[in-house]
């Protein structure tokens, strides 16, 4: 099992990212999914979770400017990031609990110029 995540980038204040997670291998069930990020020299902070029925929670710093969503049938979770910040750049990272064991993917870049 592993999770996959794309999308990240370079983009300027204001604009927008759209990142993607996608769950393969041998899958039975899909809990929460959601994302974090890491700047340099900084704790591990939380985005944002959906949960299986589809309700979301938000970090504050974020909320109103990211939207998290997923796709059931195509184990997928993906993270809108509009009105992008400079204090965004980070690496951010999806996780999803599969077969009831939490999995991480690889960090995707999200670097925000001013």
């Amino acid at each position: 099992v592993q999770l996959q995540a794309s999308g990240g980038g370079l983009v300027q204040a204001g604009g927008s990212l759209r990142l993607s997670c996608v769950a393969s291998g041998r899958i039975f069930t899909i809990d929460d999914m959601g994302w974090y990020r890491q700047a340099p020299g900084k704790q591990r902070e939380w985005i944002a979770t959906v949960g299986s029925g589809g309700n979301t929670n938000y970090a504050d710093s974020v909320k109103g400017r990211f939207t998290i969503s997923r796709d059931n049938i195509k184990k997928t979770v993906i993270l809108q990031m509009n009105s992008l910040k400079t204090e965004d750049t980070s690496v951010y990272y999806c996780h999803a609990r599969i077969n009831r064991g939490l999995r991480w993917g690889q960090g995707t870049q999200v670097t925000v110029s001013s």
